[in-house]
């Protein structure tokens, strides 16, 4: 018996989940449909650029792509080309993959300021994302980062890096212009946190030691601090490198109070953890505090952590869980999701035969996995010196790479 399941959104919870149900239900054909005209998602668009190694699980996801019983259509707004509703009907079960790409705010007064910067914005805008790549961030010599997860970390390479730094990575070159042109001298990290109580990888902060030329400058750490996060902080102090490129502040136990400015951001107002008021002059402010849902597709008033959300519709990854876990956790709430959607297919004993699922798709623009190689095999091609690829960030100039594949998804996937 054949099995017809979408999954909306490509990134590592749509992959995963498509790869576990591949392993689990045999006769399935799996469809994986995608906003953007490319896969991937968060590997593509949220690892930072300098960590290659966690963007090589793109050629799992690759593989998952090039199964036979898959089909890839990129370029497919569900929600806005085709109803949820249409979806549902043409296929046996509906997964949304979908993520969460809507910064948490942090709630103070001045937070709307021009030089106020939310760090998905940012981080889509240095890794070339289509609906961001003409509108540069506001970047100056002096910054601020508030937050002390991974995100802020990652903020902080991309600030306190010289360009030489990224070679190897994939870093779009109109990103490396800009931020070449104005390089940041100064940058506090601040988090409202202790060191103990801080979000972020200690070996990414071991990894900062790497960046030539700078600084590390770290207030709130405790010499009876025992954690991991505090080793790694001491080991950034024991191996930095000094110079005078860029000075990192780090300070913990600092929360913001409010921002100030008249035309722009001029001025941070933290509390320390005595409650004395301490500013911080700056010309940028990114804020790194997380990303908040509901996702799109999902109800509002979905139950906390339902994988089910309705007969043959289901959600995963950050869509079900919240902005949390990592990508290899992404793997395991994955296997979970697919075996509610097995377990329900089991219980039901029949499905109704779809002999064409893509017909609700031939009305649209969409891109295919030969248009997604194209782009690939161009962007590796024509990568300049010191760059594995060159990122194609404008949405058209992705659709003319993959023209010669739009409107060719037939029958059944391949």
């Amino acid at each position: 018996m054949t099995v017809q399941v979408a999954i909306v959104g490509s990134g590592p919870a749509g992959c995963y989940t498509a790869q576990a149900l591949l392993k689990t239900l045999p006769g399935v054909r799996i469809t994986l449909v995608e906003r953007l005209p490319v896969p991937f998602g968060l590997v593509r668009y949220g690892v930072a650029a300098d960590h290659q190694g966690t963007k090589s699980v793109a050629r799992q996801f690759d593989r998952v792509l090039t199964h036979p019983d898959v089909a890839f259509v990129g370029n497919v707004d569900v929600g806005i080309d085709i109803s949820l509703e249409a979806l549902r009907s043409s296929f046996d079960a509906v997964v949304i993959a979908t993520g969460l790409d809507r910064d948490r705010r942090l709630g103070i007064a001045g937070e709307d300021l021009p030089g106020v910067i939310p760090s998905g914005r940012l981080t889509r805008w240095a890794n070339g994302h289509p609906d961001v790549s003409d509108a540069a961030p506001l970047l100056c010599r002096r910054a601020v980062v508030i937050g002390n997860g991974n995100v802020a970390i990652d903020v902080v390479r991309l600030l306190a890096k010289a360009e030489s730094d990224f070679v190897g990575s994939d870093l779009p070159g109109n990103v490396a212009s800009a931020l070449a042109a104005v390089p940041v001298e100064e940058l506090v990290v601040a988090g409202r946190g202790t060191v103990d109580q801080a979000r972020f990888d200690p070996a990414m902060v071991k990894e900062l030691a790497q960046i030539g030329g700078a600084t590390f400058e770290i207030v709130g750490l405790s010499s009876a601090d025992a954690s991991p996060q505090a080793a790694a902080l001491r080991h950034l102090e024991e191996r930095q490198g000094r110079g005078d490129r860029v000075t990192v502040r780090f300070r913990f136990g600092w929360t913001p109070l409010r921002m100030e400015g008249a035309a722009r951001v001029e001025e941070v107002v933290f509390a320390d953890a005595t409650g004395t008021e301490r500013p911080v002059a700056t010309d940028v402010v990114v804020s790194a505090i997380g990303f908040t849902g509901p996702a799109a597709l999902v109800p509002d008033d979905a139950p906390a952590d339902a994988g089910r959300l309705a007969a043959g519709l289901y959600c995963v990854g950050w869509a079900r869980r919240g902005a949390r876990g990592t990508i290899p956790e992404a793997r395991a709430d994955a296997r979970v999701v697919a075996g509610l959607l097995v377990d329900d297919l089991e219980a039901r004993r029949s499905s109704p035969v779809r002999s064409d699922p893509h017909r609700c798709f031939m009305a649209l623009p969409a891109t295919d996995l030969g248009g997604w190689h194209a782009i690939e095999r161009y962007e590796r091609a024509t990568a300049a010196d010191g760059r594995i690829r060159n990122k194609v960030t404008d949405r058209r100039a992705l659709l003319q790479l993959a023209r010669p594949h739009l409107n060719h998804l037939e029958g059944e996937p391949a």
